[in-house]
């Protein structure tokens, strides 16, 4: 790894959807040239058909086939496949799905590798990217896997806000019987270790959101409010963490006070996400928080209808490349300190 200016992996994803364009558009014009070494894994050949069909032809594309040819003031290609694939905008293909998992397993050897500071990850397609080596929901739990780690964390992270969600991609039939005390202890405190040593901030204070509609009203719309998230936020806040709690979601982001917060815990994933996305969408980036590297990515999917058409927004991925340089920096800094219980205060 770098002890600079970091080297940061960028996986193409499904070359099929937007991601090879936002990559390029985020790339053009030289600035995260200046503040880290990228290098995009996928295929020098698709990129230069994009970068045609954008007219980004002023881009400098150096092709690598080891990473001991990186030059860091290029846009480095680490060529993951040889064989010529049909490139085809807009299509969900096989073909399409296996470059993306193959471009996803040639970064994170990489990255194990210590090679790379950190990977981005473009758009996949969830189900064409499926195969025996890759059984899983998306990006957060294969990087959970392949890094041995049995807590992680979903993070959506804009200058606006932070959402983190302590249940991830499963039905909603099921987030129910997930919520234990166990789970939500542990995503707080993934979720303060992640403010503090992610994003420097010294005493992070955090929102909990309820369950249920009107946050269970007292117990008369469920029970979970009062028989699970309020003692476990009782305790921890008893312990000196800053957390508060749990909330009605609906008022919580329609008031505005998500504001007050330097992070928020909802209990699902649209719970979560579709506020984020309402009020984040174009800057929106994905970080999974809890694990031992770092790995960010946009906060939107393939977008199969504008594929090709030069109209896809860039900005989420332009900062998805800067937060992954800002964690790096952040946890040099505190030397990826572990995860420790919040120190006791005097209640």
């Amino acid at each position: 790894m770098s002890e600079h200016k970091p080297v940061i992996g960028i996986t193409l994803g499904d070359f099929n959807g937007v991601g090879p364009e936002v990559t390029l558009k985020a790339l053009a014009g030289g600035q995260i040239s200046r503040v880290c070494t990228p290098v995009l894994y996928g295929s020098v050949k698709v990129l230069s058909r994009y970068r045609k069909l954008l007219n980004l032809e002023e881009i400098q594309l150096h092709s690598i086939r080891t990473m001991d040819q990186l030059i860091h003031k290029r846009v480095n290609v680490f060529n993951c496949w040889e064989e010529h694939l049909e490139i085809d905008p807009g299509k969900a293909t096989p073909e399409a799905g296996n470059a993306a998992y193959l471009a996803l397993k040639t970064a994170v050897a990489d990255l194990k590798n210590n090679m790379l500071d950190a990977i981005v990850t473009a758009p996949i397609n969830k189900h064409t990217i499926q195969n025996d080596a890759f059984k899983f929901p998306g990006h957060t739990e294969y990087f959970a896997h392949e890094f041995g780690s049995t807590d992680s964390l979903m993070f959506l992270v804009s200058p606006e806000l932070r959402v983190a969600v302590a249940t991830g991609h499963i039905p909603l039939e099921k987030v129910k019987p997930a919520i234990t005390k166990d789970l939500i202890t542990k995503k707080i405190k993934l979720l303060e270790h992640s403010l503090r040593h992610d994003f420097g901030i010294a005493k992070p204070k955090i929102a909990v959101l309820g369950l249920n509609p009107h946050a269970g009203e007292d117990g008369l719309l469920g029970m979970e409010e009062k028989e699970i998230i309020g003692p476990v936020i009782s305790e921890l806040k008893h312990k000196g963490t800053l957390v508060y709690g749990p909330l009605p979601a609906d008022g919580f982001f329609g008031t505005g006070n998500y504001r007050k917060y330097d992070g928020i815990l909802a209990m699902y994933h649209d719970q979560g996400l579709i506020p984020f996305k309402t009020i984040a969408f174009e800057n929106g980036v994905n970080f999974t928080a809890g694990l031992s590297m770092v790995r960010t990515s946009p906060d939107h999917g393939t977008a199969y209808n504008i594929a090709g058409k030069n109209t896809a927004d860039e900005t989420s991925m332009r900062e998805a490349i800067y937060l992954a340089c800002d964690i790096v920096k952040n946890r040099r800094e505190h030397l990826v300190v572990p995860i420790q219980p919040a120190p006791q205060s005097q209640p």
